[in-house]
């Protein structure tokens, strides 16, 4: 299997699972399950910044193209909703919207952007 198919699907399975994990810690933030999906949504977010960088530095040799910042914004946004949702129980609903939004323009801004450094 070649590197990069290997990079992108530990960027996108990463992905998916990492939004699906802090859409379950909004919906439902049980103080039981609060260390195993904090720990969760560590490594997922873990696995997607490996995927991801490892991607910029086969597809485009480490030059950076400039909708790799607002990549990097929206996983760091992303990152950090599993223990938001945590702390204030009350905005699950908020906090959705929120990641589904910077889901949205994570996943465009590749549509729109592909292939240009």
């Amino acid at each position: 299997m070649e590197i990069i198919k290997i990079y992108s699907v530990m960027h996108v399975l990463g992905g998916f699972l990492l939004v699906a994990l802090t859409f379950a810690a909004c919906a439902a933030p049980n103080p039981e399950t609060r260390k195993r999906n904090l720990a969760l949504t560590g490594i997922l977010s873990l696995l997607m910044l490996v995927g991801g960088f490892g991607l910029v530095a086969r597809v485009y040799e480490n030059a950076w193209p400039h909708w790799v910042f607002i990549k990097v914004a929206c996983w760091l946004g992303l990152s950090a909703l599993c223990g938001i949702a945590y702390r204030k129980p009350g905005k699950g609903g908020t906090l959705m919207w929120i990641a589904a939004i910077l889901t949205a323009v994570a996943v465009g801004t590749v549509y729109q952007f592909q292939g240009t450094v």
